[in-house]
C-alpha cells in the first residue's frame, strides 16, 4: 500500500513537472505581449513660433581652413538690411552669452556679459558670438590663449586665422549685412580682437579690445613681475578640465586663506586638485620665469611687429583686478605707428574688470557722481563704432584719449597718453621719498637721518590682500571686483607693513601715468617679495560721506619677486642683509590727491592668498617649495642719503 502510494505520488510529480516544463517552453516561445500604441507627447522636432520676436536667431557651424567647425550664434534684428556685424569670439559659451533671458526681445537676451547691449540694440547691429575652437559647441583642440602659428603652435591655425575665416564666412553668407565687421570683447574676449589685428580680413573695419589679456607673466592674469597669482587656480581648472567647463573647482574651506595655507605651495594645491592632468597648468609649472614661452606670446610684442591696418580702441580700467597691465603695454607699442593720429584710441575709465559694459556710477565705496560706463558706451563707443561700420555715418569727434580723472571725477579729452590736461601741461617725473620716522615727502633724505625702517616678514602669517575671511567665489563676486579699491587701513596697522605718510596737502597733487618704484631694501633671507602701494589717505572726517573718513584708497600698487632683480628670465638668490636696488613700474593712474588729503606708501612682503608665498629661502622653483623652506626674514627699507627709496611720480605741472 505504501509502495503504491509512493508510486502514485511519483507519477503525479512527474506529470506535474511535465506540465511545468511545457508551460515554461510555451512561455519562452510565445511572443511578448504588445501594448497599445501610446506615442510620446514630445515631438521629434519642435519648431518655436517666433513671429513676434524682434530678432532672428541662427546657429551655424562655420568651417575653418583645417576643416574644424566653430559653433556660432547669429542674432539678426528683424527687418535688418545693410546692417554691420559686431563679432565676439569667446571661450565662455556663445549660447550663454546670447541667452541671458527668455525673451522675444534682443535687449534682454543680450543684457549681461559680454555685450554692450544698449549700443548693439540701438544701432541695429547683427550680433555674432562664436565659441573658440575646443570650447563648448565648437570642434577642435583647446589651448589657453592659443599662440600664433610658430614655435609655440606648430599647427597651421590660430586665433588670427580662425577670425579671418569666420569673418569671411559671415560677409559671404549673411544677406542682411553691409559687409562691414567690428570685433570687440572683454578680458579673454578682449585678447581675441588683438589677435584679429594680425593679418586682418579686409572686411574687419574696427576692433575694440576691452581689458584684454596681453602678457600673462608681466602683469596680467597669471603672474605679476614673477609672483604667481594663485587665486587664478580655480579659473584654470574650470576652463581646461572639460570642453564645456562643467567640472568645477572644489574648496572645502570658506576662507581661501586657510585653503592655500594648509596646502603649503601653489604646486601642491594644484596636485591635490588633479591639475597635473591640465596642459596649461603643466606649462605654468615649467615656466616660472619670463622665458621665451611668455615673451613670444605677449601681444604687445607681437603687434609691435605688425603693420597698423585697422582702427582700434583700447579700453582700460584703472582698477582692473585681472588684466591691469596689458592695455597700456599695447598702446605704447602701436601708438607710434599711428602717424596720422587717427587709428589708435585709448579710454581709461574708473572701473573694475569689464565694468564698462555695466553700471559705472560707483566702484565699491567710491562714488563718481555720474554713470561713467554709460557715458563711455553712448558718448565714446557708440559714435566710434558707427563711424567705421555704419553706411553714411559721420566722423566721430572722440578724442585720441578719453581719460577719467579720479579725485576730481571728470572726463578729460587728451591728445595722447600720458598727458595731464588737454593743453599747456607737462609731466615731470618727481621723486616722492620714503623718509625716517615713516614720513613721506618730496624733499630728499638728509645726512644724519636714520638709515632704514624694518619689519619681520613671517610666511606663517602672510599679509591678507583683503580682510579675512577671503571668500572670492560668492555669487556676486563683490570682494573680487572691488578689492583694488578696498580700505587699506587694516594692513597699515600690521607690524609687518610699513606705512609712510606725507603731511596734509595744502594744494592738489596730480599724477598721470605710471608711478615707478625705486626701492633700496635688504632681507635676511635669500629671496623676497616686495609689495608697494601708493595710497590716497582721506581726511579723518569727510562731511559729505562719513564712511570715507580716514579711508586708505590704493591708487596704484603691485608686487615684485626679488629673485628677478637682475634678470626676469634667470632667477638668482638675493645676497642676504645687503641693501639692493629694486626698480619696477606700478599700474597707470590718472588721479588727483586733493587738498586736505595725505599721500601714503605702504611696503610689505606678502599679499596672500592672491599671490603665492615667497619662502624667503631661495629654491629653484617656488611652486614646489617645502614646508621647511618657509622662514621668517628681517626686511629693511632704506631711506638714508645715498640709499634713498622713493616713488617716482608722473607729476603734472602747469605753467
Amino acid at each position: 500500500m505504501l509502495i503504491q502510494q509512493r508510486f502514485g505520488f511519483s507519477l503525479a510529480l512527474v506529470a506535474l513537472l511535465g506540465v511545468a516544463s511545457f508551460s515554461n517552453a510555451a512561455a519562452q516561445s510565445a511572443p511578448a505581449p504588445k501594448y497599445p500604441d501610446f506615442p510620446s507627447e514630445t515631438p521629434a522636432k519642435f519648431t518655436p513660433v517666433t513671429d513676434s520676436f524682434d530678432y532672428g536667431r541662427r546657429e551655424v557651424m562655420i568651417p575653418m581652413r583645417d576643416g574644424v567647425k566653430l559653433h556660432t550664434v547669429i542674432l539678426v534684428p528683424k527687418g535688418a538690411k545693410g546692417a554691420p556685424i559686431l563679432l565676439t569670439r569667446t571661450p565662455y559659451n556663445a549660447d550663454a552669452l546670447t541667452g541671458h533671458a527668455d525673451s522675444p526681445h534682443l535687449g534682454p537676451i543680450l543684457q549681461g556679459y559680454d555685450n554692450a547691449t544698449d549700443v548693439i540694440v540701438a544701432d541695429g547691429y547683427i550680433r555674432a558670438v562664436q565659441d573658440i575652437r575646443g570650447k563648448h559647441g565648437s570642434e577642435g583642440d583647446y589651448v589657453m590663449t592659443r599662440p600664433l602659428h610658430g614655435p609655440l603652435n606648430p599647427t597651421p591655425v590660430d586665433h588670427s586665422t580662425d577670425t579671418y575665416d569666420t569673418i569671411d564666412w559671415l560677409v559671404k553668407n549673411l544677406s542682411e549685412t553691409n559687409g562691414k565687421v567690428g570685433i570687440l570683447g572683454v578680458s579673454y574676449d578682449g585678447f581675441l580682437p588683438l589677435m584679429a589685428l594680425v593679418h586682418p580680413h579686409p572686411a574687419l573695419k574696427v576692433a575694440v579690445p576691452m581689458n584684454p589679456m596681453v602678457d600673462g607673466w608681466m602683469g596680467d592674469d597669471w603672474f605679476h613681475n614673477g609672483a604667481f597669482r594663485q587665486q587664478g587656480l580655480p579659473y584654470i581648472h574650470d576652463q581646461e578640465a572639460t570642453r564645456g567647463s562643467t567640472v568645477h573647482w572644489w574648496s572645502g574651506y570658506f576662507d581661501d586663506y586657510d585653503m592655500f595655507m594648509e596646502a603649503g605651495s601653489a604646486g601642491e594645491l594644484g596636485r591635490r586638485h588633479g591639475m597635473d592632468q591640465i596642459g596649461f597648468w603643466k606649462k605654468i609649472l615649467e615656466h616660472p620665469s619670463y622665458d621665451e614661452y611668455w615673451r613670444d606670446q605677449a601681444m604687445d610684442g607681437i603687434l609691435a611687429a605688425e603693420p597698423l591696418q585697422v582702427p582700434v580702441m583700447l579700453v582700460d580700467s584703472l582698477w582692473d583686478q585681472e588684466d591691469i597691465y596689458g592695455v597700456l603695454a599695447v598702446y605704447k607699442t602701436i601708438k607710434p605707428k599711428d602717424t596720422n593720429n587717427d587709428k589708435v584710441f585709448l579710454v581709461l575709465g574708473p572701473w573694475h574688470h569689464g565694468q564698462e559694459i555695466g553700471e559705472g556710477s560707483s566702484l565699491g565705496a567710491l562714488k563718481f557722481n555720474s554713470d561713467t560706463a554709460l557715458y563711455f558706451r553712448q558718448e565714446i563707443l557708440r559714435p566710434f563704432l558707427a563711424q567705421y561700420l555704419k553706411d553714411g555715418a559721420s566722423k566721430s569727434e572722440i578724442a585720441p584719449v578719453s581719460a577719467f580723472e579720479t579725485g576730481t571725477n571728470q572726463w578729460l579729452r587728451l591728445p595722447a597718453w600720458p598727458a595731464g590736461c588737454p593743453t599747456g601741461c607737462t609731466i615731470r617725473p618727481t621723486p616722492l621719498y620714503l623718509k625716517a620716522g615713516l614720513k613721506l615727502g618730496f624733499e630728499a633724505p638728509k645726512s644724519g637721518d636714520a638709515a632704514y625702517e624694518e619689519y619681520v616678514s613671517n610666511p606663517a602669517k602672510p599679509v591678507p590682500f583683503v580682510p579675512r575671511p577671503v571668500h572670492l567665489s560668492g555669487s556676486d563676486g563683490t570682494t573680487w571686483k572691488y578689492w583694488l579699491v578696498s580700505d587699506q587701513r587694516e594692513a597699515s596697522g600690521r607690524p609687518d607693513v610699513l606705512a609712510f605718510v606725507s603731511e596734509t596737502l595744502a594744494h592738489p597733487v596730480k599724477i598721470s601715468g605710471q608711478p615707478v618704484v625705486n626701492l633700496v631694501a635688504s632681507t635676511s633671507g635669500t629671496d623676497s617679495d616686495w609689495v608697494v602701494k601708493l595710497i590716497d589717505l582721506y581726511p579723518d572726517e569727510v562731511a559729505s560721506s562719513p564712511g570715507m573718513g580716514g579711508y586708505q584708497l590704493m591708487v596704484s600698487a603691485d608686487i615684485f619677486r626679488g629673485r628677478y632683480r637682475e634678470s626676469l628670465e634667470i632667477a638668482k638668490p638675493i645676497e642676504a642683509n645687503k641693501p639692493l636696488p629694486y626698480r619696477f613700474a606700478l599700474p597707470t593712474a590718472d588721479h588727483v590727491f586733493l587738498p586736505g588729503h595725505r599721500i601714503m606708501v605702504q611696503v610689505q612682503s606678502s599679499w596672500f592668498p592672491l599671490y603665492d608665498r615667497n619662502p624667503q629661502t631661495f629654491v629653484p622653483n617656488i611652486f614646489w617649495a617645502k614646508p621647511e623652506d618657509y622662514r621668517k626674514a628681517t626686511q629693511r627699507v632704506y631711506h638714508a642719503a645715498g640709499e634713498a627709496s622713493f616713488i617716482e611720480l608722473p607729476l603734472v605741472t602747469t605753467p
